[in-house]
């Protein structure tokens, strides 16, 4: 079971985890345990609440296909056990990424002092480099 607040679970049927082995560098060990994971999670059959599902099907993340399956692979760890814990953590992260509010921005201008202090600073650079010119004897 997952716990992604105080009112909201997921059950360990919703999410469908399976091994598979790992790539890159490793040795031996790399060829013959399966200890890497592949997490899918199915966003429309999941009991997550009408909100959660728009905001999930609202990103544009790579991980989510067309259909609405969250697909992560965890593989930066030797240990299986390990592995299954990443992908969890990296879901629960998602979900809770994607339902987070964020502050809208207001657009702000620069005091006056500010641009004083700019173009006060562009005429002091202008003038050390007209001194750089050559000097006439």
């Amino acid at each position: 079971m997952l716990t992604l607040s105080n009112t909201v679970t997921l059950a360990d049927w919703e999410i469908d985890i399976s091994q598979i082995r790992a790539q890159g560098a490793g040795g031996q060990n790399v060829n013959k345990v399966a200890s890497a994971v592949h997490l899918r999670f199915d966003i429309p059959r999941s009991s997550l609440p009408p909100f959660y599902k728009e905001r999930l099907m609202a990103l544009s993340d790579q991980r989510i296909s067309k259909d609405g399956v969250i697909i992560l692979k965890a593989q930066r760890y030797r240990t299986l056990e390990a592995n299954k814990e990443e992908a969890l953590a990296r879901l629960k992260a998602l979900i809770q990424d994607a339902v987070k509010q964020h502050k809208a921005r207001r657009p702000t201008q620069p005091s006056k002092g500010a641009k004083r202090r700019r173009v006060d600073k562009k005429t002091r650079k202008g003038k050390t480099k007209a001194l750089r010119g050559k000097v006439e004897t």
